[in-house]
């Protein structure tokens, strides 16, 4: 899926760069905090309960941490002006870091996978846990989610896919407080084969869950477009301009989670130059205050009455 399908649609408002730095900011510190707690809490209770899971989990909320940081330095150079060497400014950071995210995630994956196939090729080597250990899993497995919750809720009211990927990072954090409190529990009943069985689970999962995050940013980085509806809105609201009589042409590519695009707009042909390049200003600006468009650049083609195309002359503006 991709990350915009996250988005809500229907919304319009849009937030300035600063804005949404803000809230990047804001509920990246609340996930600091978080994690920072659950580090120390599993990785203490998992050494003197005995549960190799629950230390592991809390080295996975450490990840967590690092993913936390990756974010609020991607969040301070996205919003720096553009310059002469980044003329469309620095968005792409938040790309960048989705990208190392989705790296993070692999690599979490990946250690879970070989930490779960060692226990599955000698499940004597676990021993029998004590039950603390249980309801800390637990209760790292509800903060997880209610710091997941709160992280999607921000990141899709200000649209960023750079925080939906640390949400979901958040996400699969919880996944494997509920795999290492259910092989806690099998510890108990005496089935200590349930942990690394689940959590191979979870390790395939959170796997897949980086592949995905680094796909989808790794596409971005290759000037992918936005999404259908979005291009068919921003279609629309150059039509809606007076004196606009026809688009074509209209192309876009991400950047970070801004748009860039390029359109050629069609005019009567028997206007001024001045009064051509006057509609396509009008147009450019009523793109760039509707919607998370950082900039447009028009090309303005003269159209005969009664649509009769003439030659395709330019003008920029």
């Amino acid at each position: 899926m991709k990350t915009e399908e996250l988005f809500d649609d229907t919304e319009n408002t849009e937030h300035s760069p600063a804005e949404r730095a803000a809230a990047a900011s804001r509920s990246t510190w609340v996930s600091v905090a978080v994690n920072l707690a659950l580090t120390f809490g599993q990785v203490l209770t998992g050494i003197l309960s005995g549960s190799q899971g629950l230390v592991a989990d809390g080295i996975h909320s450490l990840s967590d941490l690092v993913s936390d940081f990756v974010v609020l330095f991607a969040s301070h150079h996205s919003r720096k002006d553009a310059d002469e060497e980044h003329p469309y400014g620095h968005q792409r950071f938040e790309t960048a870091a989705s990208l190392a995210l989705g790296f993070l995630l692999g690599a979490v994956g990946v250690g879970m996978l070989w930490s779960a196939q060692r226990k599955l090729e000698d499940p004597a080597s676990v021993q029998r846990v004590h039950i603390v250990a249980l309801w800390v899993a637990m209760g790292a497995l509800i903060a997880k989610e209610l710091l997941f919750r709160y992280m999607l809720a921000i990141a899709k009211r200000v649209k960023s896919s750079m925080l939906v990927a640390n949400a979901w990072h958040a996400r699969s954090d919880a996944a494997s407080s509920l795999v290492v409190g259910v092989g806690i529990v099998g510890n108990l009943a005496g089935y200590p084969i349930l942990d690394p069985v689940a959590a191979l689970i979870v390790g395939m999962l959170v796997l897949k869950m980086g592949w995905e995050f680094g796909s989808e940013a790794l596409h971005d980085l290759m000037d992918r477009s936005a999404d259908e509806s979005e291009v068919d809105a921003i279609r629309q609201t150059l039509l809606g301009t007076s004196g606009v009589i026809g688009v074509h042409d209209l192309r876009t590519r991400k950047m970070g989670d801004m748009i860039v695009a390029d359109v050629h707009i069609e005019v009567d042909a028997t206007i001024s130059i001045e009064a051509g390049h006057d509609i396509a200003v009008a147009a450019r600006q009523r793109v760039l205050t509707r919607h998370r468009v950082l900039n447009v650049m028009t090309h303005v083609d003269p159209r005969k009455r009664g649509g009769v195309d003439t030659p395709p002359g330019q003008t920029g503006a």
